[in-house]
């Protein structure tokens, strides 16, 4: 008992004390939690400069910033006075300074959305973002529907003027949030329009509904070395020697980049650099340069040069393709070589060929080939052979000129076409074929003939090379119209071009009822060049008279020929006729489909197109399912599959039917 006093003086003291004493430090304590916690809940809101109390849309962070809405309000007492971002913004900032609305409180969101929608109709772009994002472009769109017919075409060069005076004059200088972001953005991915010249949209800012070009980037880099040389070429550039060096810089490092890429995938990785670096240097160009009229006369001027060069090199590139054509390639030329001199080592009996007894009998079936080329007739006869179903019964007649008449012998010596009969001759077995007779050749071999093909006549140049072709001063080009005086005892011949490739079995074309007409061939009427317009010359009476100028046209090429009709009708006299008046060459140019096409009008049947299909010599977009399926293909064209100018994507159907591991092949080099 004696101790319970002190010992309750002593627990008084020690928990009393403590609440005495710190009664102040926790008062003070909790009400600096509650401001801490009060300030740390709007800390985020960075207000940038000391604004009186509110009277538009609260401001929101600029970390936490989401899409502007489509209507700014002035007053939240008087929702009637919201102003439409698409108005008008001249209307807009009248609006905005006869309001009792500080410019300050609206400064950052009225320029987030004016840049928005600046930037929205400059590129053409869809705003992008969630639900939200999407109500707001349709509360737009309704908007921009109501003002389009005031504000018309010219809107978007008011905007930017207008825009720009806004700024002025309410003193707006701070930027839209992606502009902080990305500060040192080019223009080519901003979208903003050049006075110099179209930009496109980056590829990476395009709209994700409609997938990039391949080589839209390779397109701008082009663009922009234009524009660099064009103003290397303006005086007021030019005075600027540390531009004019910066610039030239820049082209070298764009050219290196650029090099032979025709897609943007074939770019390597610094070429966007490269881009944004030329941007910011045409930048500068643009402030320096700001005569508009000088630098539009300047790209006439080049567009002017351009078109010149352009039209230079096509002719010389129609003028290359010609001479490639007409030219034989080294090993086609070594190869008849080789091949005569083998012949000429054999003796008479092993220069003969099997199976002679067949060439006149006209129950089996005949082909008539007139060539120069040992390695194109060697094609067209082991296709057919391949593809026949009986090779016994078909006999193949070529007919070539005295330069290559012993090549082509020892060739099919040396390469019988199995079970199938040969021909070989020359043209000059047929004694009955001279100029008294024929007025092609006696035109072949006049002094105006030869004149119009081995001189230039640069005073009055041919339009179309392709009529200047010597091979037209052959005589062979013009043995399909003496098919009854070449086999007079046969019915029927099949005529089959050197640039053939046959992939089926011809024997039905013989059974083909061709109903009184000699020509049956696979018309051309798809094609408008294909019509007798393109062919004749229909200013002349004797031509208009005649013929119909949109007549369809047909093939030479695979052609099947009855004979009987032939005769019967005079066919032979009848091209004659047509040769005298031509003598001038002013009915048609020189060729043998004009007066093809003259011989045979309303004498041609038509063929199934299945039969024969053209264009692998020229044109690389024939159909693949239809060449597959055709019976016959037709290398016709400049683009012949043994040159190096042929095309690649057809040149396998013609090499499949040769065999180059072939001696003679060999020698001369000729490889696949």
């Amino acid at each position: 008992m004696k101790f319970r006093m002190p010992v309750l003086l002593l627990l008084c003291f020690s928990v009393l004390a403590p609440i005495v004493l710190y009664t102040d430090r926790l008062g003070s304590f909790s009400s600096s939690i509650a401001k801490a916690g009060f300030s740390e809940e709007f800390s985020p809101i960075n207000y940038g400069r000391d604004i009186n109390k509110l009277k538009v849309l609260p401001q929101e962070s600029v970390n936490a910033l989401k899409e502007p809405s489509g209507v700014v309000y002035l007053s939240d007492k008087d929702p009637s006075e919201a102003i439409s971002v698409k108005e008008e913004p001249k209307m807009a900032r009248s609006r905005v300074l006869q309001s009792n609305v500080k410019p300050l409180e609206v400064e950052t969101h009225i320029e987030q959305v004016i840049d928005k929608v600046h930037r929205e109709e400059k590129n053409g772009q869809e705003i992008a973002g969630d639900s939200q994002a999407e109500t707001i472009e349709e509360s737009q769109q309704v908007l921009l529907q109501s003002n389009e017919q005031k504000i018309g075409a010219k809107r978007e060069e008011q905007f930017g003027h207008q825009d720009a005076s806004i700024k002025e004059e309410i003193g707006l200088s701070s930027r839209t949030d992606a502009e902080k972001q990305e500060p040192d953005k080019p223009e080519i991915e901003s979208g903003k329009s050049d006075p110099d010249g179209p930009s496109q949209p980056s590829p990476e800012r395009q709209n994700d509904n409609k997938k990039p070009m391949p080589d839209a980037r390779v397109h701008h880099l082009r663009d922009q070395l234009i524009k660099a040389k064009v103003y290397l070429s303006l005086g007021t550039t030019r005075s600027n020697p540390h531009f004019i060096k910066e610039l030239r810089v820049r082209i070298r490092e764009v050219q290196r980049a650029l090099g032979d890429a025709t897609k943007d995938s074939e770019l390597p990785r610094g070429a966007y650099d490269k881009l944004k670096a030329m941007e910011e240097t045409l930048a500068k160009g643009k402030q320096i340069q700001d005569d508009c009229a000088a630098v539009i006369k300047k790209l006439r001027a080049i567009l002017h040069s351009t078109e010149e060069q352009l039209r230079v090199h096509k002719k010389q590139s129609m003028f290359l393709m010609q001479l490639s054509a007409k030219t034989l390639p080294k090993g086609l030329h070594c190869l008849p070589l080789r091949l005569t001199t083998e012949y000429y080592s054999l003796n008479s009996t092993q220069q003969q060929f099997p199976n002679q007894e067949k060439l006149e009998n006209p129950n089996i079936y005949h082909y008539a080939l007139f060539s120069d080329n040992v390695l194109a007739a060697a094609v067209v006869v082991n296709s057919t052979v391949s593809n026949a179903r009986d090779p016994r019964n078909h006999v193949f007649h070529i007919v070539t000129d005295r330069l290559n008449y012993a090549a082509m012998r020892m060739w099919f010596i040396a390469n019988p076409p199995g079970k199938a009969t040969i021909q070989v001759q020359s043209v000059e077995e047929f004694t009955w074929l001279n100029s008294s007779y024929s007025p092609v050749l006696k035109q072949l071999g006049s002094t105006s003939m030869i004149d119009y093909y081995f001189r230039t006549h640069r005073a009055n140049p041919d339009s179309n090379l392709k009529y200047r072709n010597p091979k037209y001063l052959s005589i062979l080009n013009h043995l399909r119209f003496y098919m009854p005086e070449i086999f007079p005892k046969l019915h029927k011949v099949l005529f089959l071009d050197d640039d053939i490739v046959v992939q089926r079995d011809l024997t039905q074309l013989w059974k083909i009822d061709l109903k009184g007409k000699i020509n049956g061939a696979v018309e051309t009427c798809r094609e408008s060049f294909h019509r007798f317009d393109r062919y004749l010359n229909f200013s002349n009476p004797l031509i208009s008279k005649n013929f119909e100028a949109h007549a369809c046209g047909w093939a030479f090429g695979m052609n099947i020929f009855d004979l009987k009709e032939w005769k019967k009708q005079e066919i032979t006299e009848i091209y004659h006729s047509w040769q005298k008046l031509n003598n001038d060459r002013q009915l048609w140019k020189l060729g043998t489909l004009p007066p093809g096409l003259i011989t045979f009008y309303n004498r041609t049947f038509p063929l199934n197109r299945g039969w024969h299909v053209l264009g692998l010599g020229y044109d690389p977009s024939v159909n693949q399912r239809d060449i597959q399926r055709a019976a016959a293909i037709h290398y016709n064209g400049n683009l012949k599959p043994w040159l190096e100018i042929g095309l690649p994507k057809f040149r396998g159907y013609w090499q499949k039917y040769i065999n180059y591991n072939q001696p003679y092949l060999q020698d001369c080099n000729i490889n696949p």
